[in-house]
């Protein structure tokens, strides 16, 4: 049998997925079913002093409607108190009205009857830039390793530079969306999250009743990238859950596409001042990377890490230092790779550091190799960041590359070629799971985990297979709903991690003990044997020693009578995934248009347990690079703190024809230490060095230094 793990399984839900048999949650329908719709406030500091709900009360189909006059009351918040349980408007966009309705058009139209009166209007502090004396260092966001203002008098280059990442939004294709219903003292709510351990916790406690009377299931889910995270069972899914219980009916609500852009929270906008000191040979002296990023009012969370600046380089003198400024904006929350402003700044201010030096910028980073993380003086339990160069640079052909800017062109195009590194921190945590071999000798699986689109159903689905010797297309792995044993939120890359762990260890049990029955059965062709004796392959057991001796799980557990079946809960530690990525564009300097025209990308992960969904990873990442280096940003309107581009059609984001072809290598050696057979995790890697090095290839076509984020034509004109 060839053993599952390690190849390019196709993805086991890609059927359902492209029939439309995977149910998200806002496809599930329930007799009776009520529709909600949100009412958002349109000023971002004031108090509502009249609201006026008659004309929605009487609009055909409603059936209640809610202000802060009569909302249930919540014993729980997201990012501060809940909205809508009392008069003050702290955002714009701030949830302050919920219609029920029929049906989801009249919810609608009756929510777009409601009048507000605002008073006590104050101006907004909408940009970092508004409040130059608010910022704050919160606890823990400072280190300083060794003495960095020593290391840059040591220095014989410096560079210093300021480098700024606009707001972003997460943008999943599937919005936000719930459907609720109580029987008794219990609900159940189908809900669009990245954790349904922690939705259930969010759930329960906002509505006051005990977890275990919560059951949130989350088949399959449409996008999360962070924004699904703590925020999925926020205040409009609490809320849902609330009025489903005084209403005793089910009551679905799904956030339109511009609410998203206000209820949820953002990529924070981030500011970076970054000076390195160097040697002539390019041994850094000094690094000094002072990070300043939107809050909201209350909050002391800060989003955009700078883990990658920790613990990268081998730099003696570090000072890192992680600071906010609460503004009149909805609290910020994790996207995807959320050291991308900090690595952007970072890897920016290399590059031109290699051109002071008059010195590849691959060299350069070769040159600060470290094994040790600077940050902890400890030493990484794997980094293969020297074989992805290797790699990556060779396919690209990185050996051809004239160092002058502006020395290639090709026609009217100049064309330039860019590399950054790449490092993602993936976390570590807990999961558990349940493996069960049935009569009919098919094995089933199950985790209260979620698959965001990475390939969760499938990985785990190889990952039991090749532990129990049963063929893929005959184990089946169920996620995403609490009844299931427990596992963490799918975030920070800590799904491969913590859940493959759990599902080995109980397949391994399941195997071993199917194995004993056998060869304690006097009907067993394998009795008397040790279990050492025997193997597992295609749903067989056999004598390793005489191949001809077999029996089958569907025969052993059919005799012993009742399904074999293991429970196994799996801790693994946190670590870093790295990777490079060389860029190609071609500039157009009579328009200052830029077209990435090649991306080739090399990653250390540890092992790669699938092929196909690993660089399906790669590739999204690459993508949304191009998309944050090329057109992303969100806009306000300063007067009023409002998102003026909350939308597709003017927050735009790459397509396919702004994706060249995409070369993907791994390096795929097993990192000792994981207990997830070697693997690390790894989804958000390959986004993190892609803006920088975009960034970096058109100073290298055109000799212009881009330092903030996006790099729009009028930058370059």
């Amino acid at each position: 049998m060839t053993q599952p793990v390690g190849r390019a399984v196709p993805r086991v839900d890609g059927v359902a997925k492209v029939t439309g048999a995977a149910r998200y949650a806002a496809d599930r329908t329930m007799p009776g079913m009520l529709h909600g719709a949100l009412v958002l406030s349109t000023v971002a500091r004031g108090e509502i002093t009249a609201m006026d709900l008659s004309a929605a009360a009487a609009a055909p189909g409603v059936v209640a409607v809610y202000n802060h006059t009569n909302a249930p009351r919540l014993t729980a918040g997201y990012g501060g108190p809940p909205p809508m349980q009392n008069s003050t408007v702290n955002t714009n966009g701030q949830i302050i009205g919920y219609v029920v309705a029929e049906t989801l058009e009249q919810a609608q139209d009756a929510a777009t009857l409601i009048t507000v009166t605002y008073g006590s209007q104050r101006t907004p502090q909408t940009f970092i830039r508004d409040a130059p004396d608010a910022v704050h260092v919160p606890q823990n966001q400072e280190l300083v390793v060794g003495d960095p203002q020593a290391g840059l008098a040591q220095a014989e280059v410096t560079v210093t530079g300021h480098y700024t990442t606009p707001t972003h939004h997460h943008n999943a294709i599937e919005p936000h969306a719930i459907v609720a219903y109580w029987e008794g003292d219990r609900f159940t709510a189908h809900i669009s999250t990245q954790g349904v351990s922690g939705s259930q916790r969010s759930l329960s406690g906002a509505v006051g009743v005990p977890a275990p009377n919560a059951h949130v299931i989350c088949e399959y889910l449409g996008g999360g990238f962070g924004g699904k995270t703590s925020a999925a069972a926020g205040p409009y899914a609490q809320y849902t859950v609330a009025i489903a219980r005084l209403l005793r009916r089910p009551l679905k609500l799904v956030v339109t596409r511009a609410q998203l852009y206000s209820i949820i929270g953002q990529r924070a906008e981030y500011q970076a001042d970054v000076t390195l000191g160097a040697r002539r040979d390019g041994t850094l002296t000094s690094l000094i990377h002072v990070g300043t990023q939107q809050q909201g009012r209350g909050s002391e969370q800060l989003y955009n890490p700078n883990r990658s600046v920790q613990r990268l380089y081998g730099v003696p003198n570090l000072h890192t230092r992680a600071q906010g400024v609460q503004l009149d904006l909805p609290t910020a929350q994790f996207m995807r790779a959320p050291e991308l402003p900090a690595h952007f700044a970072m890897e920016t201010a290399l590059d031109e550091l290699s051109y002071e030096l008059g010195m590849d910028p691959v060299d350069l980073r070769i040159r600060n190799y470290t094994d040790i993380s600077p940050a902890t003086g400890l030493r990484f339990s794997s980094k293969y960041l020297r074989e992805a160069y290797t790699l990556a640079g060779n396919a690209f052909g990185w050996d051809r590359r004239n160092p002058r800017p502006g020395a290639t062109r090709d026609g009217n195009e100049l064309i330039g070629w860019g590399m950054a590194t790449e490092m993602h921190a993936h976390d570590g945590g807990s999961a558990s799971a349940l493996v069960r071999v049935g009569l009919d000798g098919n094995a089933v699986a199950l985790c209260g985990t979620q698959d965001i689109g990475t390939g969760t159903y499938t990985v785990m689905t190889q990952v039991a297979s090749q532990a129990l010797g049963i063929p893929v297309p005959q184990v089946s792995f169920r996620l995403g709903d609490t009844s299931y044993p427990a596992a963490g939120g799918s975030q920070s890359s800590a799904t491969v991690p913590s859940v493959t762990g759990a599902v080995d260890k109980a397949a391994r049990a399941v195997r071993d003990a199917v194995v004993q029955l056998a060869v304690a059965d006097a009907a067993s062709p394998l009795h008397g044997l040790t279990p050492d004796q025997v193997g597992t392959e295609y749903g067989g057991l056999f004598a390793t020693a005489d191949r001809s001796r077999r029996d089958s799980y569907r025969d052993v557990v059919t005799r012993h009578g009742a399904p074999v079946e293991n429970t196994a809960t799996n801790t693994n530690v946190p670590g870093n995934s790295c990777g490079a990525v060389f860029v190609e564009v071609r500039v157009d300097p009579r328009y200052g248009r830029v077209r990435v025209s090649r991306i080739v990308g090399a990653y250390d992960c540890g092992r790669v347990l699938n092929q196909q969904t690993a660089r399906s990873q790669v590739i999204g990442g690459m993508t949304w690079g191009i998309s944050t280096a090329m057109m992303e940003h969100t806009l306000y309107d300063q007067r009023t703190a409002r998102v003026v581009n909350p939308n597709m059609s003017t927050y735009l984001i790459a397509v396919n024809a702004d994706v060249p072809d995409l070369d993907v290598l791994f390096v795929d050696r097993a990192d000792p230490v994981s207990n997830a057979l070697g693997a690390r995790g790894f989804g958000e890697c390959p986004i993190t060095g892609v803006p920088a090095a975009i960034g970096n290839a058109i100073y290298h076509a055109t000799g212009r230094r881009i330092r903030a984020l996006p790099f729009t034509q009028d930058k370059l004109l």
